[in-house]
This record gives C-alpha cells, structure tokens and sequence, in this order.
C-alpha cells in the first residue's frame, strides 16, 4: 500500500490539465490543507474547491469504485465506509463555511469532452 500515492496522481494531474486549458491556469493552489478534507484545488478568489477522488478509495458507485477486495474484506469495506463519512463531514463544513465543493470520480476523467464542461460550469 505503499505505492499509493496521496498527491499528484494521475487522476488529479489530468483535471489540472483540464483547469488549464479552460482558462485558470494561475487561479488555484494544490491541496488546501487549511481547508476541511484538504481540497485538491483551491480556486480561493471563488471560493470554491475541487476534490478529485479515486473511485475504489471514496466508494463510488461505478464499477471499479464497487469491486470489493476478498482479503481482509470486512477491514477494507469499513474503512471504505470511514472515507465516505468523512468526506460527507468535508463537503458539509466547507459549506457551511461558504465554499463551493465539487467531486470529480477517477472514472469521470476518461471521457475529457464531459470533464472540460463540468469544469467549466462549476469554474464559470
């Protein structure tokens, strides 16, 4: 478990490149660890974050975030369960706080049309 990695992904490279080529190259900072959940993106003069999430870590829905690990199966399904609590308490106090949170799936990235344009509405 070592190798993987917290920051700088692959995944989190990809929507920088994105954010970039939609125009706020220079209006963000990298991993707000002010902030509840320690966004991935913080456009500050927005108030908004960006959180991107690995789809089997934060228990999405898609097929690869619903594939259950056999070994030590009841260890990885409550910890998977502990990162979703904890990301609902993130989203919930950063609102509070007046941020503008979005969540963008490791699965999502693939299809780069739909991610510029996602961006682009939250950004814009």
């Amino acid at each position: 478990m070592r190798a993987v990695k917290s920051r700088d992904t692959a995944p989190e490279r990809a929507v920088r490149a994105a954010v970039r080529e939609a125009g706020y190259a220079r209006r963000y900072r990298l991993n707000g660890a002010a902030l509840p959940g320690k966004p991935d993106l913080v456009f500050g003069a927005m108030a908004k974050v960006v959180f991107v999430h690995g789809c089997f870590w934060h228990g999405h829905d898609c097929k690869r975030g619903a594939r259950q690990p056999k070994d030590n199966a009841a260890y990885w399904r409550a910890k998977i369960e502990r990162n979703l609590a904890r990301d609902r308490a993130s989203l919930k106090r950063l609102k509070r706080e007046g941020w503008s949170a979005l969540v963008i799936w490791e699965c999502e990235i693939r299809n780069r049309a739909a991610l510029a344009r996602k961006l682009a509405t939250f950004l814009g």
